[in-house]
């Protein structure tokens, strides 16, 4: 059981690390807030604070970090990173989401 991240999303957070010369310390931050149209919204950052019970991913060269709480809901999320023409974004599938609203950015458990 873990967390998931594309090849696509691991080049895009390693382009993302590079090109804001994050350091190695720095690591990205998946979780969840409550909020959003659907009830719980995704959350996406770079940090570089561990806390006690956050866990910890190894993945094709990217530090992954998730709290305890939001692993709860993310636990065998794919976070993917999808280019349609000039723009691009990143996407959770989720197959713990009962339902997600259209932009994708929130759902519910």
């Amino acid at each position: 059981m873990a967390l998931k991240v594309s090849d696509a999303a691991v080049k895009q957070v390693k382009e993302l690390k590079q090109a804001q010369s994050l350091g190695d310390d720095v690591f990205l931050r998946m979780g969840v807030k409550g909020g959003g149209c659907s009830g719980m919204s995704y959350a996406l950052e770079f940090d570089n604070e561990l806390g006690p019970e956050d866990r910890e991913f190894q993945i094709d060269g990217v530090r992954v970090v998730c709290d305890k709480k939001s692993y709860l809901y993310l636990n065998e999320t794919m976070l993917d990173y999808v280019q349609q023409g000039l723009t691009g974004g990143f996407t959770f599938v989720n197959p713990n989401a009962k339902s997600s609203c259209g932009c994708g950015s929130s759902f519910s458990a």
